[in-house]
């Protein structure tokens, strides 16, 4: 299984080329408040998170009875025009969702195979 960079990784050639560290420092560091924004931009006034994947899908945040939960659901408009959350979907513990981030690269992977 292969590991993901760090972000905060510096590129480093055989030459001292300080200008090319600072572009990439100053690259990661762009990419964290970009990743910050769009995070205070998805949460909702009843404080959970929403990201959209698609037009009618989304992933979000929530808690639940006290547990955190990752919710990847579809949704449907209904005749008013409001989106309501279909019956596919699947809501993921903490646990769970730490699981399939550890297995992203092998997924990643098979789906290269085909």
């Amino acid at each position: 299984m292969s590991k993901r960079p760090k972000s905060k990784e510096i590129v480093e050639s055989g030459s001292d080329n300080s200008e090319e560290e600072e572009e990439v420092e100053q690259e990661t560091k762009k990419q964290k408040k970009a990743k910050s924004s769009a995070v205070s931009e998805a949460k909702q006034d009843d404080g959970n998170y929403v990201f959209p994947i698609s037009r009618n899908r989304q992933v979000s945040v929530r808690e639940f009875k006290g547990k955190v939960l990752v919710d990847i659901r579809e949704f449907y408009e209904d005749k008013s025009g409001d989106l309501k959350p279909g019956k596919k979907g699947i809501s993921l513990q903490l646990e769970q969702w730490e699981k399939l981030k550890e297995l992203m690269d092998d997924i990643d992977e098979a789906i290269s195979s085909f």
